[in-house]
């Protein structure tokens, strides 16, 4: 793809999933990754993949619900070099039905889900603006566009992901700042292993096979040759977008 050779790209949660899968991606197109996460056990085995096949990669412990440590992150990444691109992909829930959760949780959710993303965009588009422009890709979900059963507070946290990602794209156009945003449909991820073991959450990913037409779950490798596109040149011209990758589950247009 065209325009990834030597730019620097920070990916959240690139510890794990489809995190990890579009770190390898980027550096595979020559992309210098910096892998923020807050398992960072997790995201130096990423960093270790990515060095072992001839690419550059550096871990951080970053948990993006605090904005301190979000903050210092960034300058150390900055000291190296301009940030070029940033993948927000960082999520977290656990299947409750509404009814049965507290503000606690939603606190988590939020934080994670909602205020971890406007961290990293707060703390990294002044230093995109000032090199003259950048890439953005938010990993969204299609909960947030059709609902999830047992995922009221994480579904409204991804809407707003996607309003705000059209909302930024609007403003930072004339900046030459390109916002897009991916929706992964359910995929095989250590988020999706919250579902399993309950009665409730087994139901619900029994439903998600069913009626996904291709009849089956994601993978982390379906999402980052999209990821990657959107943070190319080849997409110099898409702003503001919501795609869907999904098997079908959702189908927008």
């Amino acid at each position: 793809m065209r325009g990834l050779k030597g730019k620097r790209a920070i990916v959240t949660g690139g510890g794990s999933g489809i995190g990890r899968e579009i770190c390898k991606r980027f550096a595979e197109e020559g992309t210098g990754v910096l892998i923020f996460d807050v398992n960072l056990e997790g995201a130096t085995d990423t960093a270790g993949m990515v060095k072992s096949a001839g690419g550059n990669a550096t871990s951080y412990h970053v948990d993006i619900s605090d904005r301190a440590a979000v903050d210092k992150a960034v300058k150390d990444a900055e000291r190296d070099g301009p940030i070029d691109i940033l993948v927000n992909n960082a999520g977290w829930d656990r299947p409750i039905p509404f009814l049965d959760t507290d503000i606690e949780f939603w606190k988590k959710i939020i934080d994670i889900n909602l205020y971890g993303p406007l961290h990293m965009h707060h703390a990294v588009v002044p230093g995109m603006v000032a090199n003259g422009g950048g890439r953005i890709v938010n990993v969204s979900s299609d909960a947030g566009r059709v609902g999830s059963s047992g995922e009221a507070v994480y579904s409204a946290c991804k809407g707003g992901i996607i309003a705000f990602s059209k909302t930024l794209a609007r403003e930072l156009a004339r900046k030459n700042i390109r916002i897009n945003t991916v929706c992964p449909g359910p995929t095989d991820t250590r988020l999706l292993e919250e579902f399993k073991g309950g009665a409730t959450g087994d139901a619900i990913l029994e439903g998600m096979k069913r009626i996904i037409p291709m009849r089956r779950i994601g993978q982390p490798e379906d999402y980052p040759g999209l990821v990657c596109f959107l943070a190319s040149d080849d997409a110099s011209f898409i702003l503001g977008q919501t795609i869907s990758v999904s098997g079908g589950l959702t189908m927008q247009g």
